[in-house]
């Protein structure tokens, strides 16, 4: 028979420390969320140690580490709080005309362009209290498989980094509720009156100065595997960290860029900036909402999720003059 476990021993913010931890990795961060002083935050920590038998976090130079036991217990654990918060909540139906909660929502910033206007939209007009927290992601650099590339985000969303996450992939575990916002595909980005307007072939595309969105600066992006199977490559003559600064140096430059046809439409005119038919197909992608299946007992976050398919929906744009417009 399975040794019973006494209950009394364990404090429930116990386990609100071990989460915060996980999420600060400093104890002097952890000791200011709480509401602690770093001694009271190391007092626990010894209990925590104590109760679960493992030293679970390990100093740095930086502030602390989990150890891969205090890893394996990160998703359970959080698991574990998102029912108790779930209960507490629950005594008081949500309502999002009262609520003053904060969420956050990570996904790659092509991705909050397009589905964070129409969403401060409806905040605006139906949940005036509620904030929201932008979290930008990045695929693993390097990591050809989607699944792969996109493990991060997963880890973070069981570890409650982030409450929903937004990205493209459409395979996850079973753990995970998915549901599709919406699907999109690339357009050539550049300047208003560039050359390769006159004449935008795939000889004369190969053969301008390119520009590749990156977050670690890798000069090698997708569209040069395509060009690559057809025998076919470019010069990317610069690398920057987001698709908005990307817009802002095509404005003044000679350089042309993939980008998402979505983020294109509602975005590149304010930067006096046009998109074109790319020369050679780039593709399509799903953009998935992904949300641990647990975490949709709360009812503000399934709130959420509802809300940022409407947001979706209302950022199915169509260009009329130079601006964009929901359908």
């Amino acid at each position: 028979m399975l040794k019973q476990i006494d209950l009394s021993r364990a404090d429930l913010n116990l386990l609100v420390l071990f989460e915060t931890l996980v999420e600060e990795r400093h104890v002097g961060r952890a000791a200011e969320r709480l509401s602690l002083s770093p001694s009271a935050v190391s007092h626990r920590l010894g209990r925590l140690r104590r109760l679960l038998g493992d030293p679970l976090f390990l100093k740095t130079p930086r502030g602390v580490v989990p150890t891969a036991r205090a890893i394996e217990l990160a998703a359970p654990i959080a698991d574990v709080l998102t029912r108790v918060r779930y209960v507490i909540e629950s005594a008081e139906p949500f309502d999002p005309e009262r609520s003053t909660r904060r969420f956050t929502i990570g996904a790659p910033d092509a991705v909050s362009a397009v589905f964070l206007p129409p969403l401060l939209a409806k905040l605006q007009q139906s949940a005036p209290g509620i904030d929201i927290s932008i979290r930008q992601l990045m695929p693993r650099q390097g990591e050809a498989s989607p699944e792969l590339a996109w493990r991060d985000a997963l880890t973070e969303l069981e570890a409650r980094v982030m409450d929903v996450a937004v990205i493209p992939h459409g395979d996850f575990p079973a753990r995970f509720v998915r549901q599709t916002l919406y699907e999109d595909d690339f357009v050539i980005a550049m300047r208003a009156g560039h050359p390769f307007l006159a004449s935008p072939t795939l000889e004369n595309y190969c053969a301008m100065q390119h520009l590749v969105v990156s977050h670690g600066g890798d000069p090698y992006g997708f569209v040069d595997n395509v060009l690559a199977q057809r025998g076919l490559a470019r010069r990317v003559s610069l690398t920057v960290p987001n698709f908005m600064f990307a817009l802002a140096v095509l404005a003044q430059t000679d350089f042309l860029a993939a980008m998402p046809r979505r983020f294109a439409a509602m975005h590149a005119a304010r930067f006096d900036a046009v998109s074109v038919e790319p020369p050679t197909p780039l593709g399509h992608f799903q953009m998935s909402l992904v949300v641990p299946k647990v975490a949709m007992m709360d009812a503000g976050l399934a709130w959420l999720v509802a809300a940022l398919g409407s947001a979706a929906d209302a950022s199915a744009v169509s260009v009329k003059g130079g601006h964009w417009s929901a359908n």
